[in-house]
């Protein structure tokens, strides 16, 4: 075959590139906002990485760090070792990572109040799941994490590439926090976690497509879905800390259906409709140059 032949059905087979001038506009509108650093991963979900910009920069997790410990549930369930109905007692005493001290959840720093109200009572795996991801319930997560051990949940989400992560201990550890072992990530650590979700690879396929559809179910909606098109879906993850940290992590699923992967991660910026903005404003630069 001549090689000019070739070519052009190389370029013909390659996964659509991002618009040349992306990238300047993306760093343009993060050099406007009020940021001590932001992490952008972008990846095409039918090639490889579309764009970075600060991907490999650490930030605390916040919030995500619950899409790791929902993959290693599925995978769990997936092995046999536990069904997403078994149940477990709800109670607010946790054990730190440093001394193995008890300490508890304070019900007005969680994003959800419902599970509070049945203490001493059980839950299912399965509610759980759904609570930490969509409401992004602290108290829901501590017991899952008591459940399947951080240090698993840790080497499950290096094992599909994300390979700097740090998921260390539950939520609200402040003698841990105060010695600085925090749960911390790259924004290129959960995009490479989210495509493993969205290609069927982080845990079996039905699980696979049982993780989207509770991502599909975010209640927090101010960051990525802001930024796209009516009818667009989105499976996504939120995480933030007033003043410190503000994140949002997503596959998107555009009506063409050519999904990508969109994980914005901010440090630094002191009012949520600030965050809110910037991580809006990015999303729709990256859904616009794909058109």
């Amino acid at each position: 075959m001549p090689l000019l032949s070739l070519a052009l059905i190389l370029l013909q087979t390659q996964a659509p590139a991002p618009s040349p001038s992306l990238r300047a506009r993306i760093e343009a509108r993060i050099a406007q906002a009020p940021a001590r650093a932001v992490g952008l991963y972008y990846r095409d979900l039918s090639g490889g990485d579309s764009l970075t910009v600060g991907a490999a920069a650490r930030f605390h997790a916040a919030s995500t760090m619950k899409i790791p410990v929902m993959i290693q549930l599925f995978r769990d369930q997936d092995a046999g070792l536990l069904s997403l109905d078994d149940s477990v007692t709800v109670t607010n005493t946790f054990r730190s990572i440093v001394d193995s001290s008890p300490y508890q959840l304070d019900v007005t720093d969680d994003s959800d109040s419902s599970l509070y109200k049945r203490l001493g009572q059980r839950a299912s795996i399965r509610e759980l799941i759904e609570l930490m991801e969509t409401v992004s319930s602290n108290l829901a997560t501590n017991l899952l994490i008591t459940r399947v051990d951080a240090k698993r949940a840790n080497a499950t989400a290096h094992a599909l590439g994300a390979d700097s992560i740090l998921v260390l201990r539950g939520v609200e550890d402040g003698k841990a926090y105060r010695a600085g072992l925090n749960n911390t990530t790259t924004a290129r650590d959960l995009g490479m976690l989210l495509a493993a979700i969205a290609n069927g690879k982080a845990a079996s396929a039905a699980s696979c497509r049982a993780m989207l559809a509770i991502l599909g179910r975010q209640h927090f909606t101010e960051g990525i879905p802001a930024g796209l098109p009516p009818g667009t879906r989105v499976y996504h993850k939120t995480g933030w800390i007033g003043q410190v940290v503000y994140h949002d992590a997503a596959v998107v699923e555009p009506t063409d259906g050519r999904r990508y992967v969109l994980v914005v991660l901010t440090g630094g910026i002191q009012k949520d409709e600030d965050s809110h903005a910037l991580v809006r404003d990015l999303s729709r630069l990256v859904f616009d140059a794909r058109r």
